[in-house]
């Protein structure tokens, strides 16, 4: 198999293994989406933890599978516990995904950012473009949390931050682009726009990732792998709330339903991918 490639059967081999195994993911996420992430991870077959105390932040760390950090709602008590959570993560080798929200959109989100990565290189940045492209250190509009860039125009950063920090980094849109520092790269098309209407997706997301990155110790297939997952999951909820005349709060629902009862034949079937070179 070239190694830029996935096979469908790859990444349900992956999808297998975090129902199988359970991994506990250890979240310091933003308290707009706590609840959604936790049950996100609960119907894909992971096991949440949202812990943010100083008192036990390390610890917690220390015993999980993967630790994902998410700057949405920042403060200085919440930044110091992921600083904390990270540095504990790296002394136990577990991976830590970071979602920079809103980076670019104030200086105070930039300064945690800085603060973040002088610990150490995660295994993976999840954004969207104009998070990525500011975390790679370019101008880039954003509308508070949201981009005003597409995906594509993020690409060229996206593989320069993954060489910076030699991990992976995941652009997300409406085509997600997934590259290394090695140059591995793999575009994914599924997904639907409503998913931009409900709160939490992205950070969904990127906490899915988290659960992936548990199972899968390469973490650009675990990137990958979990990327497919959350869209071709999107894609179908989309349509089949569409298909019962309801709209978007009915989509929160039918989002956990495909994250847990997915099937082999509705995912190999509606999964778009394609490989290229970063």
């Amino acid at each position: 198999m070239n190694p830029t490639t996935l096979s469908a059967d790859d990444i349900w081999a992956d999808i297998l293994a975090v129902r199988s195994r359970a991994p506990l993911v250890h979240s310091i996420t933003n308290f707009v989406v706590t609840n959604y992430n936790a049950n996100a991870l609960l119907a894909l077959g992971a096991a949440p933890v949202m812990a943010h105390a100083h008192e036990e932040v390390e610890d917690m760390a220390r015993i999980a599978q993967s630790v994902v950090l998410n700057i949405g709602t920042l403060d200085p008590y919440w930044v110091e516990s992921m600083k904390l959570a990270f540095r504990a993560a790296k002394d136990a080798s577990v991976p830590v995904v970071l979602d920079p929200v809103g980076a670019g959109a104030t200086a105070y989100r930039n300064a945690a950012l800085k603060e973040l990565l002088a610990i150490g290189s995660p295994a993976v940045i999840r954004g969207n473009a104009s998070e990525i492209m500011s975390v790679a250190g370019l101008d880039a509009a954003t509308k508070g949390v949201e981009s005003l860039a597409a995906s594509d125009q993020a690409v060229e950063a996206a593989c320069g931050l993954a060489r910076l920090h030699s991990c992976v980094v995941c652009v997300s849109g409406a085509v997600d682009h997934i590259v290394d520092a090695a140059g591995r790269r793999l575009a994914l098309s599924n997904g639907h726009e409503w998913m931009t209407k409900v709160t939490g997706m992205g950070c969904s997301a990127t906490a899915v990732i988290g659960a992936f990155a548990a199972v899968q110790p390469d973490a650009w297939r675990a990137t990958v792998s979990a990327m497919a997952y959350f869209g071709v999951v999107g894609e179908w909820a989309a349509q089949a709330v569409e298909q019962a005349g309801a709209g978007v709060g009915a989509l929160q629902i039918r989002m956990l339903d495909g994250l847990q009862l997915m099937t082999w034949n509705e995912f190999s079937m509606r999964l778009r991918l394609e490989a290229g070179s970063a």
